[in-house]
């Protein structure tokens, strides 16, 4: 008579690792703020300026054009134009000169000497601390007059929206919203009015350091364990294709 024996195998369940895609729901607004803030204490306007004229041109030189290459142009353009009067009586020829690395040069060029002769004319040359009559000066929509208003006197009226605030407060869940107007009404309703000025610089140097729009480094993200989008965020934020004609 033979023994019949079998051989069981055994199979091991492999349990999914920490940093797992399962979606998370966001914590509370304040609460992750202040984590990002102490992540990055040195976030701050990187727009080198020395007053608040500087800091208007410079906003408005930052359409369509990055900081750095704005810090690149304005130190000759201070040097040569100091004050709204001088810009002011600026040849527009010569300030394109004076930014023609920059893009939209010509365009801007004309703006900010219609800005200066502006603020000659209606302000005695300088830079008006109200969203209102910052709004009429030529260039300056509520985004640019919002970051001049924040950095100079601490007193913004809005929250800064640009790419890394938009595509980080919807991977964040702050916003389902997609146009920036509406995602700043947004922030505005969720962020203390005393961290307006501040979360847009803390957004920033985040979007810049950690989540990139197309490879967000989420395994080092300080607050992957409370973000929605955690090690899916490539899929969330991102702007549409542009279609070409």
């Amino acid at each position: 008579m033979t023994t019949k024996t079998t051989t069981k195998t055994t199979t091991t369940k492999t349990t999914k690792p920490t940093t797992s895609k399962r979606k998370r729901a966001p914590a509370p607004v304040t609460e992750t703020l202040a984590r990002l803030r102490a992540a990055h204490p040195d976030a701050h306007c990187e727009l080198v300026h020395k007053n608040a004229f500087e800091l208007l041109i410079a906003t408005v030189l930052s359409a369509q054009s990055t900081d750095v290459g704005v810090n690149k142009v304005t130190p000759g353009l201070f040097a040569k134009w100091p004050t709204a009067e001088a810009l002011a009586a600026a040849p527009v020829e010569d300030v394109e000169r004076a930014i023609a690395t920059l893009g939209m040069f010509r365009q801007k060029s004309k703006r900010l000497t219609e800005l200066s002769k502006l603020l000659v004319s209606e302000h005695g040359g300088a830079v008006p601390d109200r969203l209102e009559a910052l709004t009429k000066l030529p260039g300056v929509g509520r985004k640019t007059a919002n970051v001049v208003l924040g950095v100079i006197w601490g007193k913004p009226e809005g929250v800064v929206v640009d790419t890394h605030v938009q595509r980080i407060a919807q991977r964040l869940g702050w916003t389902k919203q997609k146009e920036p107007e509406k995602i700043e009404l947004d922030l505005m309703k969720k962020v203390p009015k005393q961290d307006w000025d501040a979360v847009s610089h803390t957004l920033i140097f985040h979007g810049r350091r950690i989540c990139d729009a197309q490879r967000p480094d989420c395994e080092h993200c300080p607050i992957n364990d409370v973000c929605p989008s955690a090690f899916r965020a490539e899929k969330v934020g991102r702007k549409p294709p542009r279609v070409r004609a």
